[in-house]
């Protein structure tokens, strides 16, 4: 259980003990200086403590924001303060050097000191003591029993962040947080507490600020209340996706039955799925539920639960004679190069020098088009966001045949990935940033670079730093352009595709050989992943026969999601997966060299069932090492995180 402890005497009428239980703070009173450190010392190591203000007046979700949050080891509202396990020893110290100038005289308070409405920042403290009227003097530490009269939570807030340690400061918004000095500021204050329905705030801030037209309108007003009337049942957001990741692969059980009813009860359960998909989130920030693990599952399963989708999609077309796993792949393949994309331009630009500085004209129009409300969600829905993506194929997987919903799929991401990706580039090239080592280095870990791949790159690079500064992106690019159409334009098992992986191999290398900091150099990751995938498509397909495209699609689906884990890896600041696994897996130039090979030495049918090895051997790895790495990070007390992701 937590701690709170409250400074000063009790004002009575106040809720303030209650609303802290209910959020299931341990609540212990501590009338002077002397007591509140006592107190404080006395509270258990493992646990979050708090030091609230007796005289705090607000709303029960303000508390609840400051105080509750597991994202931040430190956090504030006016008149309270509080710190988890790992911040604990920085909060002692700012309490000792906040009552040690307790005695400081303050001939006038503030009229307006602690309070605050909407807002985090702290108000001015103040440190009156003694009888009324009387102060002390000459700064000495304050005698045993000196009553607390001034904001002792807010002089703690000054002092962390005098010692570099700034709390984080939630944002309230029309929610009341306050410290009144005298009772008619006091009854002011509990009018404008009543004045705002605290639940209907929490309820709204539970949605995503920034989902999409469909999950906006179609789910979110519902999906809401789905979230609190199990945040009331006490199930968590982990819960939540797990019943969402179980309802979208009954939906493609459903979809490979091949029928009609299948289809339409496919097309039910994906929307169903996606509404619980939007619940777990809601959930997690209606009750501040936030964890690494969670994190981890809702992104990992949003990925599983659509590429088990397509493949079931895909073995209901097959049931009725229609082959469409190469239409199932290619649109995997697309949707992982452009989350990609997205994930490379994010990690390039997360602390460039430039990057919020407002110095592209491609950022200013882009500005510009969002203060037109209409434009707001058109490029929302230009970018087939999940909500739109999931909404369109399960209507057309009810209403027409699976190849005509991969089409239709194909389409709208081909063109969104086209128009995202051409706005970046033009972002790029436009804006002056200088990229930071930390951003580089995640370029090199996004690259998943293998060992081959990785020597030849420190031969290479004296030549690489002589050669312009869009060498990288460009080799990557015609490399990997070279192996995919050798792959796909060349007959099946001969020569030229092993040629063309060992130039990939080598372009590969040079595109690494150093530092990814140019304007351009996010590109390089995208264009390797589209390399790889591209090329087993491309072969598994020549084989022609049965087999080989599903086997492909597994072997794409497990190096996805390596490449997934990787990203949320660096999200959580867990740095890449460790070198032992990349060896092990081969890396991007590895696995396409390995699969060409393969591709030129065995028939068509030992092809296929190589290619299934191949699958089950790098799908075995990866899932068993990023299922000992989160679990482990979980129990281990990893920061809690919350990751948005993919917009709704």
């Amino acid at each position: 259980m937590s701690t709170a402890i409250l400074t000063g005497q009790p004002v009575p009428g106040s809720s303030i003990e209650a609303d802290l239980r209910s959020l299931g703070f341990d609540v212990r009173i501590a009338p002077d200086t002397a007591t509140a450190g006592t107190l404080l010392a006395e509270v258990p190591a493992g646990q979050r403590v708090a030091v609230v203000d007796a005289r705090f007046v607000g709303h029960e979700h303000a508390l609840r924001l400051g105080l509750t949050d597991p994202r931040f080891p430190l956090a504030a509202i006016p008149g309270a303060v509080t710190a988890q396990p790992a911040a604990r020893q920085a909060l002692s110290l700012a309490m000792d050097r906040a009552t040690a100038g307790e005695n400081t005289a303050v001939s006038e308070p503030a009229a307006d000191a602690g309070e605050t409405t909407g807002t985090t920042e702290p108000a001015a403290p103040e440190a009156v003591t003694g009888d009324a009227g009387e102060t002390a003097s000459g700064g000495a530490p304050a005698p045993a029993g000196t009553t607390l009269t001034g904001d002792l939570s807010d002089r703690i807030v000054a002092a962390l962040s005098a010692d570099g340690s700034d709390p984080h400061r939630p944002d309230l918004g029309s929610l009341v947080a306050t410290v009144p000095d005298d009772p008619q500021a006091r009854n002011e204050a509990r009018q404008a507490v009543a004045a705002v329905d605290d639940e209907a705030v929490r309820l709204k801030s539970a949605v995503k600020a920034r989902d999409g037209f469909f999950t906006t309108y179609c789910i979110s007003p519902y999906s809401r209340y789905l979230a609190r009337w199990c945040a009331r049942r006490g199930l968590t957001p982990n819960q939540v996706t797990t019943a969402s990741l179980l309802t979208a692969l009954i939906a493609a059980a459903c979809a490979a039955t091949g029928t009609r009813a299948g289809f339409v009860a496919a097309g039910v359960l994906l929307l169903a799925s996606f509404v619980l998909d939007c619940t777990d989130g809601q959930l997690a920030r209606y009750s501040l539920q936030y964890s690494t693990l969670g994190a981890w599952l809702d992104a990992t399963f949003d990925r599983a639960k659509e590429y088990a989708y397509y493949a079931g999609l895909a073995l209901g077309a097959a049931r009725g004679g229609d082959d469409v796993w190469a239409l199932a792949l290619g649109a995997m393949v697309l949707q992982t190069c452009r989350h990609v994309v997205d994930f490379s331009f994010n990690e390039a630009n997360a602390d460039s020098t430039a990057a919020t500085a407002g110095t592209s004209p491609t950022a200013a129009l882009s500005s510009k088009l969002d203060s037109v409300g209409w434009t707001v969600w058109a490029r929302r829905m230009i970018v087939l966001p999940i909500g739109e993506r999931w909404a369109m194929i399960a209507v057309l997987t009810a209403l027409t045949t699976p190849r005509i919903t991969f089409y239709a799929l194909l389409i709208g991401c081909a063109f969104a990935a086209t128009y995202t990706t051409a706005g970046r580039v033009l972002r790029s090239l436009t804006r002056k940033a200088r990229r930071t080592d930390r951003a580089a280095r995640a370029l090199a870990d996004l690259a998943d670079t293998g060992p081959l791949a990785e020597r030849l790159a420190g031969a290479l690079k004296p030549t690489a730093r002589r050669l312009p500064g869009f060498t990288a992106p460009a080799v990557a690019l015609l490399g990997g352009a070279a192996v995919v159409a050798t792959a796909a334009l060349t007959g099946f098992g001969g020569p030229w595709p092993v040629l063309a992986a060992l130039l990939y191999v080598l372009t590969s290398a040079l595109a690494v050989a150093r530092p990814l900091k140019g304007s351009l150099d996010w590109l390089v990751p995208p264009f390797l992943r589209a390399a790889e995938y591209g090329t087993v498509l491309a072969l598994a397909a020549g084989a022609g026969v049965n087999g080989a495209l599903p086997a492909a699609y597994g072997l794409v689906a497990a190096v996805a999601y390596h490449h997934y884990d990787t990203v949320y890896r660096i999200r959580g600041d867990a740095g890449a997966p460790p070198p032992w696994l990349v060896r092990a897996i081969g890396g991007h130039e590895g696995r396409t060299l390995a699969v060409v090979v393969l591709a030129a030495l065995l028939t068509a049918s030992q092809f296929a069932v190589a290619l299934t090895v191949l699958a089950v051997a790098v799908a075995l790895l990866v899932l068993l090492e990023s299922i000992r790495f989160w679990v482990a990070a979980h129990r281990g007390g990893a920061p809690a995180v919350h990751d948005e992701g993919e917009p709704a």
